[in-house]
């Protein structure tokens, strides 16, 4: 006898009829799905591609000790990456603690006293705000190291504003930080093409400017990343789509060759940059990570899919909407309330393979101007290409839902999130 995934969740207490809605849901994204299956056959091939031009072996695997010179395995995995991102180089470090730490080392690596640089994509999120020295300003902040920085928000469609880009380049403009997903805002996140859009835009106007994108949680959810549509120099962090699941730490910066250099001067030291370091028994886990992150990338996608149409059907709004093109992994979801967050945060703890048992509860964490609740049951501390869900504690109460290793998962993880919702009288 078959037993019935329904079933199976009825007798973990998720009521019949959420179980029903999901079904709806999932019913309803059929075009999407394939569509979502199209791109990961792309990025698929492209990664392969990447590792077959680099002439992998064995021995790859192995990381070195020490200094790190002649590390093949390292050398590898940073020509695998650029390849695969069509870069000319790339900087892929353990020591790359996160993805504002990536972002971090490109504006100190790049900018000096006196240089302008410009957000184009409106107030960055909160940790990066206060690396610049626009939120609660530290002592080695960009502001306090001499350099101006200038802002532009983004239209009420949530699309750059050209007019007024074009107002703030000056000749003291030296980088354009463009943030490509959402962060804590309810807006679309910026599409390839759009990305495309700005870059031809501001280089039109000046092409010495450093066109630099954040390209955290964005890696393969299209057919084409930043960097093949002009991008001076991407960022991320491997605990996020690049690593697949499977790497326990690290960042990269992929780009033009003598900024990625001088980045690795500013990661390790002048005249040493990308020929030390060694990746400390985790490079077999940054390749194997690297090559199926395509298809994890893909299942994460498709929960997003799901989790907008289920809780749209449950009466929430949802960004990105249902039917709505997708450029990154983020599901968000306006909750309306502090107790809406509270349980559906308790749902996704409730539904996580780790630290099941933990309740989430709201906190100050560092860089953050408000409570944030996090919910992340995750293998790897932090990572949020595994299923999480977190928000700040302050209206309108959106929660943000990323990652999913398997869309299973992922289905389950949202029904156990309403479940508690519903447990709280919070849906009707």
């Amino acid at each position: 006898m078959t037993t019935s995934w329904k079933s199976l969740g009825t007798s973990s207490n998720i009521a019949p009829k959420l179980f029903d809605l999901v079904q709806q849901a999932e019913a309803e994204a059929c075009e999407e799905f394939r569509q979502v299956a199209e791109i990961v056959k792309v990025n698929q091939l492209r990664v392969l591609n990447a590792f077959q031009r680099a002439g992998i072996t064995e021995y790859h695997l192995r990381d070195g000790t020490g200094y790190g010179y002649g590390d093949l395995g390292r050398e590898g995995l940073e020509e695998v990456y650029a390849s695969a991102f069509d870069a000319e180089a790339a900087l892929v470090r353990a020591q790359i603690v996160s993805g504002t730490h990536a972002i971090t080392l490109g504006l100190t690596a790049l900018l000096n006293t006196g240089d302008e640089l410009l957000s184009v994509t409106g107030r960055p999120y909160d940790t990066l705000a206060r690396i610049i020295g626009i939120s609660r300003e530290s002592g080695r902040s960009l502001k306090k190291q001499g350099i101006v920085y200038k802002e532009v928000p983004l239209t009420e469609e949530g699309l750059p504003d050209y007019k007024k880009i074009k107002e703030s380049i000056t000749d003291k403009t030296r980088l354009v930080l463009i943030q490509r997903s959402r962060g804590y805002s309810w807006r679309n996140s910026l599409s390839i093409k759009e990305i495309e859009r700005l870059i031809s835009f501001i280089k039109n106007l000046n092409p010495s400017i450093i066109c630099f994108v954040d390209n955290c949680y964005g890696e393969f959810v299209e057919d084409r990343e930043p960097t093949y549509v002009g991008a001076d120099l991407i960022a991320g962090s491997l605990i996020k789509n690049p690593g697949g699941g499977l790497a326990p730490a690290g960042g990269y910066l992929a780009g033009n060759k003598d900024l990625v250099a001088e980045v690795a001067d500013r990661l390790f030291a002048p005249g040493l940059g990308n020929k030390i370091g060694t990746n400390l028994g985790v490079g077999r886990l940054f390749y194997q990570g690297f090559f199926i992150a395509p298809t994890v990338v893909g299942e994460a996608v498709k929960g997003a899919i799901v989790a907008s149409r289920f809780f749209s059907l449950l009466g929430f709004e949802t960004s990105p909407a249902p039917g709505s093109p997708r450029t990154d992994i983020v599901q968000a979801i306006k909750l309306n309330s502090p107790e809406g967050i509270l349980a559906f945060c308790k749902g996704i703890q409730a539904a996580s393979p780790v630290d099941c048992r933990a309740t989430p509860e709201p906190g100050f964490l560092p860089g953050y101007q408000d409570p944030i609740i996090m919910a992340a049951g995750t293998f790897v501390q932090g990572a949020s290409i595994e299923l999480t869900a977190d928000a700040p504690i302050r209206p309108p109460y959106i929660v943000y839902l990323q990652g999913g290793l398997s869309y299973a998962h992922t289905l389950y993880g949202l029904l156990r999130a309403a479940q508690e919702m519903l447990n709280g009288g919070l849906i009707l």
